[in-house]
């Protein structure tokens, strides 16, 4: 039985700078119980395809069914039944979708008690499917007391609980280090199977194929290719598209065709080879931002928890330094105590050799303000800005010329998108957005927050290098917390969260 049958699906976002084409004619069908990831850069509308069988928005044109639902026409109590009954999604910023107040438990049982199960069995499945996670011990615990991993494990359990039909998670380890991320994409294959539901995942990591029953890639608003455990075939679309992955034609603009018995043959015209730029040997300066003795506990009495106890590092500037470690060891947090957004329990920060100790709030606000840039998850942009008024606006809530603002956003890749407003951009495109906005100030200290978790490879790479780039022609301390080996790649120094703090 098809689960998901999507024809020929258009989504145009029109706006005052001009319509943007998410979705171009997009055709896909998935199996009841099978289990497919789809991949695609940022911008090529996996996100608009998830969001659209989640009933959360509607096509421009074409036809969706997900088993006897017309998702053109649901309204009303019909869609929010759907939405109820039929789907589970998890959505990529799992910590924002867990109720901070209520514990792992009440979390997991939430849906099937808004659904009117008996609560016993309510309880009962909760505490089943917590068990079968490996979370049984930590069912009265708060997200904010569970690790990242964690926190995505409860949300699977919440989103699985009421035995869907059909289940949907978006980017689901773009925050989890490589061992949380195959354990996360274990337990989708698993209980996937368990309850036999009918599973999407859309995904940059190339780890996420191992779980597949099928991989789809997205490009340009269409499937663009397919696989069963094997090398990829090109989709041929309606019309006669079909796209040539670049690792086969290189940087050539220009092709013939040629028929021949049983296929068709593909000449390429030669493209001039990319110049090759030496790596950099430039050596790290001097100590931009330190901690000393630093200690930082999250919660009181028997739930406390120590982050991290007597930690000290220096930052250099002109160099790009990497903050590495399991989830839940204290990356983000580090990030906060340096950028003066929370206070450590013991210890001290120097910034620009200022104590952060002896400042008080607004002291603190101006440093930001002065020295310090901040690269968050692309969640916090105004929505109706466009990407260049949104880097203006940082520009000169700092006093700084608004010029500045197209070469940060072209230096990211998004000069082309500089007037489309945010709230049409992919996640992705947000995110370089948020890059290019902490980059444009030129501070002192740059701090990133896995700044490369909602990008393809491709994009990673190009964010890593302007990292490095930027870090050798301004002098500044930029230091990223990740978990993305692209980006730990392209940093000159890297430090081990997990060892330092021990």
């Amino acid at each position: 039985m098809t689960a998901v049958a999507a024809t020929d699906l258009f989504r145009i976002y029109p706006s005052a700078e001009g319509a943007a084409a998410a979705l171009q004619g997009l055709t896909l069908e998935v199996e009841e119980g099978e289990l497919v990831v789809v991949f695609g850069p940022s911008g090529s509308g996996k996100s608009t395809l998830l969001r659209i069988l989640a009933g959360l928005d509607r096509p421009s044109a074409g036809t969706v069914r997900v088993f006897e639902h017309d998702l053109r026409t649901l309204r009303g109590r019909a869609l929010a039944e759907y939405r109820s009954r039929t789907l589970g999604y998890a959505d990529q910023h799992y910590g924002r979708a867990l109720a901070p107040e209520l514990t792992a438990h009440e979390l997991v049982a939430l849906r099937l008690d808004l659904l009117g199960v008996e609560p016993g069995e309510s309880a009962r499945s909760a505490d089943a499917l917590l068990a079968r996670v490996g979370l049984a011990d930590r069912r009265d615990a708060r997200p904010a007391e569970l690790s990242g991993g964690q926190q995505q494990r409860i949300a699977l359990c919440a989103a699985l609980a009421h035995r869907p039909r059909l289940f949907i998670a978006d980017e689901p380890t773009g925050e989890l280090d490589a061992a949380n991320a195959a354990e996360i994409y274990a337990l989708i294959r698993d209980l996937s199977r368990e309850a036999g539901v009918t599973t999407l995942v859309v995904s940059h990591d190339p780890e996420s194929a191992a779980v597949a029953d099928r991989v789809v890639q997205i490009r340009d608003g269409r499937v663009s290719a397919e696989s069963r455990g094997g090398d990829a075939a090109a989709v041929v679309n309606r019309g006669g598209w079909i796209r040539i992955p670049e690792d086969l034609i290189g940087r050539t603009t220009r092709a013939q065709l040629e028929p021949r018995p049983g296929g068709v043959f593909l000449h390429t015209v030669a493209a001039e080879p990319d110049e090759v730029v030496p790596v950099s040997d430039t050596e790290p300066g001097g100590v931009v931002a330190e901690t000393v003795g630093l200690m930082k506990v999250h919660g009181r009495g028997a739930r406390a928890t120590v982050v991290f106890h007597d930690l000290s590092l220096s930052l250099a500037g002109r160099a790009f330094s990497a903050i590495t470690g399991p989830s839940g060891s204290g990356k983000s947090t580090l990030l906060h105590l340096l950028a003066g957004l929370d206070r450590p329990n013991a210890g001290d920060v120097h910034v620009l050799g200022t104590a952060l100790s002896g400042l008080d709030d607004t002291g603190l606000a101006l440093l930001r303000r002065r020295s310090i840039g901040l690269v968050t998850q692309g969640t916090d942009l105004v929505p109706f800005l466009t990407a260049r008024e949104t880097v203006e606006l940082a520009l000169a809530l700092r006093g700084l010329a608004a010029d500045a603002a197209g070469p940060a956003l072209a230096a990211v890749g998004l000069g082309e998108l500089a007037d489309q407003r945010v709230a049409r951009l992919s996640m992705g495109e947000r995110q370089r957005v948020a890059i290019a906005r902490a980059l444009a100030p030129r501070p002192a200290l740059l701090l990133a927050d896995e700044p490369t978790a909602r990008l393809d490879e491709a994009n990673a790479r190009a964010v890593g290098a302007l990292f490095a780039e930027l870090a050798r022609d301004t002098g500044a301390a930029i230091v990223c917390a990740t978990h993305d080996p692209v980006l730990i790649d392209h940093a000159q120094v890297e430090f081990p969260l997990a060892r330092l703090a021990a």
